[in-house]
């Protein structure tokens, strides 16, 4: 159950009330708080969630709004017991935001994905209607993260704002913005142990705090009671326990954790618990309750077209429905906390959830860079310590894509022990990026470990897969790896008889993953794979495959309107319900007499019929080809049929057969197309490339300049992707840089292969050539 900050709601006349604050806000982008700020008529008036980046953070360019904005709304004081606390919630703020009451400074938050509480008690002790001014900062800062990322980082007070009244003693909601109330559990036999931690504020020694148990048809069946302190440790026994079993049985008990003082409730939270049991296993993977369950699911960023990050209820919900239809039984909830409600759902409906923070791509040197990881990973636990769907706190994400940045080994071990010195009960994880080699010490920093691998995409063949994990195991036969991201783009404007890598069409984008949900399949000691990703998302720095302003890796476009084709790859690897479908069905015109109908579907055979001619059955495994199908010219009628036993399931589609190919299925060839032509290795060796004597006039471009400037001038943008792509780890495009933003060029070095060249004469060589263009 919430812990009563998404609503109106009453818990009794003394004890806690929320006031939902979302509706009736004045907001200015582009200005700051000061002495005289005041909402007048050029203000707009907006309800919450909401973001200023909701269009501009996806229509590409790398141009959207990064800066202040001010947000105002008079809030009346609630008519509730005298000796009420009054303390505002807010769910999430992106990334900076200081609050002020009646023109005073009271807080500052800093980081844009963790809940945060603010006690405005003192401001209505001789006034019952106060002024509150949230001002929002979404521009890079060298002290929070994330510092770059390839998504946009939407400015806004994106998700709600509640004002919270409770009693002077009570739980202790403002530590870390947690519930004041943590439950683990440990099965012992048949039966299970609850254990609870209940932090208390101004507990007097008469109090109590009572925990009662409930299982889900509300029935009591424990109930244990203490002194309350500051510190208060309950344990009670379940018998015969009924065990959180993901997917197949997400059950969960219901513990009522209340603070009493004499025949009076104080205070009351309700946590919805899970008990469960698991671990990973080099050899056979990931094990729940005993039984080997492979990890096979989807990552989730938190955007939708137009909306951007301000998301309702209903929004995340239905992002829930789809990862459920799709099959997929874990989530891997990327990368930044996200919101509450959706871990609740992923409870209730039995998703095993990887979370992590926003610690991703690059590392700043600034030590209060540190401290703000180590703030939101705090965060991030305590406000999520009881959400039972959450098996493994990630620590970071592709940090060292921007390069090996001196210190990063050393925070990176202060979060793991942080996390260990919060919660023993789960495991830590971490997701490397594809150059780190697989030798390096991170590799043993966390309890487990994955790697984002893009083989088929940005570089070699989806084929490599699995010689990459053959050699992982290898070296490391004692560790456990899984992978934790793998995709590629697929537009649904773009399609092919003869899909090949990079060409964009939702074909190749099935035919890779066709690749991957069967390498997973037979390979459970792979112990997660998160496809990446469930959802088209923004990235405003984009241009991929005419589709400016996203990231069309998702088996979902961004709307959630139209699952692609290898959306139903997965959905016949994963999923238990029956479907058929067939597949290029937006591919609908075609000029040959003869093409390959693929169909796919989790039922053991499939009927199918063109202009109601029965062309017969097949069976097979999740993918059915019926080849050289004759088509008449003009509208085609077909239908397959997917049976199993009696049950039978239907989908229909119509091709249309004309003379000539219709060139709208292929994508314009962009100019970036054909850079990394020239041979770069012509001027390697050349006596002007001493590595010792580098030139830097400032009136030009050089190494020295950040990788966004450089990107900024098309033709240094084309100079340095050239060189990079020729000499790097893998092949990227010039607006995919747009995530090293403020990085100088001479820190690319992770993106430099040095199996394909000494990458100090690299960087020589890049330097050369920028130094010949002006700025």
């Amino acid at each position: 159950m919430q812990e009563y900050n998404r609503a109106d709601i009453i818990l009794g006349e003394y004890m806690r009330t929320i006031d939902n604050l979302n509706k009736d806000w004045f907001f200015k982008k582009n200005t700051e708080v000061t002495k005289t700020t005041v909402a007048d008529d050029t203000w707009d008036i907006i309800n919450l969630p909401h973001t200023y980046n909701g269009f501009d953070g996806q229509d590409g360019g790398n141009d959207y709004y990064k800066g202040k904005a001010v947000y105002i709304k008079k809030i009346v004081k609630p008519l509730v017991s005298p000796d009420s606390d009054f303390i505002l919630d807010f769910g999430g703020v992106n990334s900076v935001a200081r609050i002020y009451i009646d023109g005073e400074f009271v807080q500052e938050h800093r980081g844009g994905y963790s809940r945060f509480r603010v006690n405005i008690t003192r401001f209505f002790e001789k006034k019952n209607t106060v002024t509150l001014a949230v001002e929002v900062d979404n521009s890079n800062k060298s002290d929070v993260y994330p510092q770059m990322a390839d998504f946009t980082f939407y400015g806004g007070i994106y998700r709600n704002v509640s004002l919270i009244s409770v009693p002077k003693t009570r739980f202790d909601i403002e530590y870390y913005a947690g519930s004041g109330v943590t439950v683990t559990s440990k099965i012992d036999g048949d039966d299970a142990i609850i254990d609870i931690t209940a932090y208390i504020k101004n507990p007097q020694e008469s109090d109590m705090i009572m925990v009662e148990v409930a299982d889900d048809d509300y029935e009591d069946i424990g109930a244990v009671v203490a002194p309350a302190n500051n510190i208060t440790k309950l344990s009670l026994k379940i018998d015969n326990v009924h065990l959180w079993n993901g997917l197949e049985d997400p059950f969960l008990y219901c513990l009522n954790v209340k603070l009493v003082r004499h025949n009076e409730v104080l205070d009351n939270v309700e946590i919805n618990h899970g008990v469960r049991e698991y671990y990973v296993d080099p050899d056979k993977g990931f094990f729940l309750n005993g039984k080997s369950l492979p990890l096979r699911g989807v990552s989730r960023h938190q955007d939708r077209l137009g909306k951007g990050n301000a998301l309702d209820d209903m929004d995340h919900f239905d992002d829930l429905d789809l990862i459920l239809n799709v099959g997929a039984n874990s989530v891997r909830l990327a990368h930044y906390q996200q919101d509450d409600y959706f871990y609740e759902l992923c409870d209730r409906y039995g998703l095993i959830v990887w979370a992590e923070i926003p610690f991703i791509s690059r590392m700043n040197k600034d030590v209060k860079a540190h401290e703000n990881a180590m703030e939101q990973m705090k965060e991030l636990i305590y406000q999520n310590y009881n959400h039972s769907s959450i098996l493994f706190w990630g620590i970071a994400n592709e940090i060292t894509i921007a390069g090996y940045i001196p210190g990063i080994t050393d925070n990176l071990k202060e979060l793991n022990e942080l996390v260990k010195s919060i919660d023993k009960s789960r495991l830590t994880t971490m997701a490397q990026v594809s150059m780190l080699p697989m030798d390096s010490g991170h590799n043993q920093i966390t309890d487990i470990l994955a790697y984002n691998l893009y083989f088929g995409w940005y570089s070699g063949k989806y084929t490599d897969n699995e010689v990459w994990f053959d050699e992982f195991r290898k070296m490391h036969p004692n560790r456990a790896v899984g992978l934790s991201e793998y995709g590629c783009e697929g537009i649904i404007s773009w399609h092919s008889d003869t899909p090949v890598c990079k060409d964009y069409t939702e074909e190749y984008q099935a035919e890779y993953h066709e690749h991957m949900a069967k390498l997973l399949s037979k390979r459970p000691e792979i112990w997660c794979s998160y496809v990446w990703n469930m959802f088209d998302f923004g990235c405003d720095m984009r241009d991929e495959g005419g589709v400016k302003g996203r990231n069309n890796k998702g088996l979902v476009t961004i709307d959630r309107k139209v699952k692609k084709d290898s959306f139903y790859v997965y959905k016949a690897y994963w999923s238990k319900e029956h479907f058929v479908h067939i597949t290029s069905k937006r591919f609908s015109i075609r000029s040959n007499e003869k093409i390959n109908i693929k169909i796919y579907s989790n039922m053991p055979k499939v009927r199918l019929f063109v202009n109601g001619n029965d062309l017969g059955e097949k069976e097979g495994d999740k993918i059915f080809i019926f080849q050289n199908v004759r088509l008449d010219m003009g509208a085609n009628y077909i239908k397959a049929v997917g049976i199993n036993d009696d049950v039978k399931r239907s989908d229909r589609t119509t091709f249309i057969r004309e003379d000539k190919p219709f060139t709208g299925y292929i994508k314009p060839v962009e100019d970036e197309d054909e850079n990394g032509v020239k041979n770069w290795f012509e001027d390697m060796d050349t006596e002007s490339l001493d590595v010792k004597k580098l030139e830097f006039n400032p009136e030009y471009f050089s190494i020295k300049d950040t990788v966004e400037d450089v990107v900024r001038n098309d033709e240094a943008g084309n100079i340095l992707i050239s060189i990079v792509n020729q000499f790097g780890t893998m092949k990227i495009k010039k607006s995919i840089l747009g995530i090293m933003g403020g990085m100088p060029v001479e820190e690319m070095d992770s993106f430099i292969s040095d199996q394909k060249a000494d990458p100090k004469k690299v960087f020589a060589l890049i330097n050369k050539k920028l130094q010949e263009i002006k700025k």
